[in-house]
C-alpha cells in the first residue's frame, strides 16, 4: 500500500499545541528525581513538539489530563 494518509491536526499541527507522551524509566533520570519518588518504576514525560521535556508525572492517564487542560494535544510516542 502506498497511499498517503492524513492524520489530521493532532500531528500535523503547526501551532505548537502538540505534546508527546513517553515513558521514562526510573534509572535514566537524575538521582535527585528518583529519591522523589521511592519504589515507582518509570514515569511519563510530556515533551514539547520541538523535544523540550516540560513535565514529569507519575502515570500515563496523569500526563494526558495534564496535556489536556492546557490546551495541548497529546500524542502517545514508544
Amino acid at each position: 500500500m502506498n497511499e498517503k494518509f492524513d492524520f489530521g491536526p493532532a500531528l500535523n499541527d503547526s501551532t505548537g499545541n502538540t505534546v508527546y507522551i513517553r515513558r521514562v524509566a526510573m534509572d535514566t533520570l537524575p538521582d535527585e528525581v528518583r529519591r522523589q519518588v521511592p519504589g515507582v518504576d518509570a514515569l511519563y514525560a510530556v515533551h514539547g513538539i520541538d523535544g523540550e521535556r516540560l513535565a514529569l508525572v507519575k502515570d500515563r492517564s496523569l500526563a494526558f489530563m495534564l496535556a489536556r487542560q492546557n490546551e495541548l494535544t497529546p500524542v502517545s510516542v514508544h
